[in-house]
């Protein structure tokens, strides 16, 4: 298996990674509302987003990818992808371990994601790594809940 690692300072293939969250993302149209914030990505974007946070990709050939942007009290995991000729050989988890690795090092004792109301399996996956629901929200315009907010809590001992 590919494992994820931080980005190259030389990586420049932000087509191919556009590529990849957009495919990632898509069986998530016409499922979710409001769509998804990965359909308004760009190639500019994205590059903007990895000098203020950390990309993680796992590669080469590019399968999978995840942004990790320090916050107050933890580290959020955003646009987690993996390649659907890459799903279920454990490459989430991975990135998810290496998400603790780098909270440790920012010394943050827990993780944070969101994933979608109505993507129940994603609650299940994030579920069964050690998140648990820590909170709902609307989006704007909308009067019900449209994502969750989960979160794992770290161990002191560094397990997993």
């Amino acid at each position: 298996m590919i494992h994820p690692e931080p980005a190259p300072s030389d990586f420049d293939d932000w087509n191919g990674l556009l590529g990849l969250i957009k495919d990632s993302f898509a069986y998530m149209n016409g499922r979710i509302d409001p769509p998804s914030s990965a359909l308004a990505l760009t190639i500019a974007s994205l590059r903007e987003r990895s000098k203020a946070e950390y990309l993680y990709l796992a590669m080469p050939p590019l399968v999978g990818c995840a942004y990790f942007a320090q916050q107050a009290d933890a580290l959020y995991i955003g646009k987690l992808a993996v390649r659907s000729t890459a799903q279920g050989r454990g490459l989430g988890r991975a990135f998810v371990q290496q998400a603790e690795v780098l909270a440790r090092r920012l010394n943050l004792s827990r993780l944070r994601l969101e994933t979608r109301i109505e993507l129940v399996s994603n609650h299940r996956a994030f579920g069964a790594l050690g998140f648990v629901r820590t909170a709902e929200r609307a989006h704007p315009g909308f009067c019900r809940t449209t994502s969750i907010t989960m979160e794992k809590t770290l161990s002191q001992s560094g397990s997993m």
